[in-house]
């Protein structure tokens, strides 16, 4: 009895622990390398010319490992084209210098051939003639006017003392003991 007790009783734990067995652990996902170039290159560029709105902008760019390198303009509201020239590198940083060009480059006129005027040749008079007469200058016309006259409207207020007149009622409070 005691055999046949033992066997029951390990069978039992046997069942009882079955359901306890670790299921197996999903696999890993494998981390995709991703690439990396140590020494990155690359070069672009751009040209806008819209003649309908206006618009007229280029950019060029290369890089080179840590080094870049680029250009880019664009015109401006006032009638000038700005210039942008610009590197980085890791010990420099980044700098960019600025330059303003107008858009209308200035035209130099060209010269002007000056004649030289030619000589005035006037006949000698024959003879003097007398003066006609000479009468005194007339007197100016001076009409008198009269002064301009400025109205100007009262005002409507007039200045004087506020009148300021306040009332409150307060109701008749008494106590009586």
């Amino acid at each position: 009895l005691y055999l046949q007790f033992t066997i029951l009783f390990a069978a039992c734990i046997a069942v009882a622990s079955a359901g306890v067995v670790p299921v197996a652990a999903p696999l890993a996902a494998v981390a995709q390398v991703e690439e990396y170039d140590p020494h990155p290159q690359y070069t672009y560029g751009y040209d806008v010319k819209d003649a309908l709105s206006g618009d007229s902008k280029t950019q060029v760019e290369s890089r080179d490992g840590d080094i870049v390198q680029g250009q880019y303009s664009l015109n401006d509201a006032d009638g000038y084209r700005r210039i942008v020239d610009y590197t980085a590198d890791p010990i420099n940083g980044f700098n960019a210098v600025v330059r303003r060009e107008p858009l209308v480059a200035a035209v130099a006129a060209a010269p002007v051939a000056v004649a030289a005027p030619a000589p005035i040749v006037r006949a000698a008079p024959l003879a003097a003639a007398a003066p006609l007469a000479y009468a005194a200058a007339p007197a100016p016309l001076v009409a008198a006017a009269p002064a301009p006259i400025v109205k100007a409207a009262a005002p409507l207020v007039a200045a004087g003392p506020a009148i300021v007149k306040t009332q409150f009622a307060s109701p008749l409070i008494s106590y009586a003991y």
